[in-house]
């Protein structure tokens, strides 16, 4: 197991060296820096608003247009830039923020509460809903409860989060005004108790956890269903029934712990991916202050430091889940072997 894990682990730094190098050259060609930013509002104060035409570095200070690109460090050529940046991330340094005046890890650790609050509801809510639904298909197979249950789990998988949340806000928040717009919580929020803090969290998290949950379980109620499936055609379960053992005792004895190896080694990608996937839109749609806001607005300000080193973490975090679902796979299930 130590020589299986130590050849992953050195896999991961070419993968991650890959991600950084090529979102890294993206970033060298998309317009819009912060350098081209100072100089389109040098000339908007200028002009007098008027930056219709793009015309470079004309009528802005040529020694003040250096002196910001020696403040964000584009001074250098992208080699050398790309290797301190290396540098900095084999430190765990992830640089400062171009717009925010702060390290990047401390706007990470800041916004990181609120993609947790969401991921966590979004993963419990979505295995406590798949789990017992899948089996309860695999239990009625080809009936009129399995058949309808499918269409309506696939219904809800085949609607974007994005879109979803945007008919909640509309119906919900606008039209019958149910719940609020924006927010985590009220502008009241340090003036209430501890239940009426309760409540009011819970009043504003419906509505974004539903859109990230109505799709996001379909998979695991599928997989749920076609693992039980599998384990109750074997011959072990025909042979538990021809001994006079009863259903609830079949199912939840012998066939549960089997058909939920598939399930319980998919718990670490799940978990983490909680709290990343779809929450870009569904945070930005909501107002939400957590990572995927903030992903969203660096990415629209061109602030590189928070773009490469959220992108950074991401990734390493990723591959860390990844080896960690693939090591489960021989502590659920011992028949596995590295080799």
């Amino acid at each position: 197991m130590f020589a299986y894990i130590v050849k992953r682990i050195l896999l991961m730094l070419p993968t991650l060296f890959g991600v950084l190098l090529i979102t890294f050259i993206v970033t060298q060609f998309v317009p819009g820096g912060p350098v081209e930013q100072y100089i389109a509002e040098a000339r908007r104060v200028q002009g007098g608003g008027d930056t219709s035409a793009y015309r470079g570095g004309q009528g802005v200070d040529p020694r003040k247009i250096e002196q910001i690109k020696k403040l964000y460090g584009f001074d250098k050529p992208p080699i050398e830039r790309f290797g301190q940046m290396l540098g900095q991330y084999a430190r765990f340094d992830l640089g400062y923020s171009f717009f925010q005046n702060k390290p990047v890890g401390q706007l990470i650790v800041e916004k990181l509460p609120v993609s947790i609050s969401l991921g966590l509801w979004t993963f419990f809510i979505s295995y406590l809903i798949a789990v017992p639904l899948g089996v309860a298909k695999a239990v009625r197979a080809g009936s009129r409860f399995d058949f309808i249950s499918t269409i309506l789990v696939l219904f809800g998988y085949a609607i974007p989060g994005f879109v979803l949340g945007v008919a909640l806000l509309v119906v919900f928040g606008g039209q019958l005004q149910w719940f609020p717009l924006r927010g985590l919580t009220s502008v009241n929020w340090d003036e209430l108790g501890w239940g009426a803090r309760i409540a009011d969290y819970l009043w504003h998290i419906t509505l974004p956890v539903t859109a990230m949950v109505l799709g996001s379980f379909a998979v695991t109620t599928m997989l749920t269903k076609n693992s039980f499936l599998e384990e109750i055609r074997k011959q072990y379960v025909l042979t538990a029934r021809a001994k006079g053992l009863s259903e609830g005792r079949v199912l939840w004895k012998h066939i549960f712990r089997n058909a939920l190896i598939p399930i319980l080694t998919g718990f670490p990608a799940a978990f983490i991916g909680a709290f990343f996937t779809g929450a870009l839109l569904i945070e930005t749609l909501f107002s939400l202050d957590g990572l995927g806001l903030l992903s969203y607005e660096s990415i629209i300000r061109r602030d590189y430091p928070v773009v490469l080193g959220s992108l950074y973490v991401f990734t390493l975090i990723g591959l860390i889940t990844k080896l960690v679902s693939d090591l489960s796979y021989v502590w659920a299930d011992p028949r596995v072997k590295f080799d």
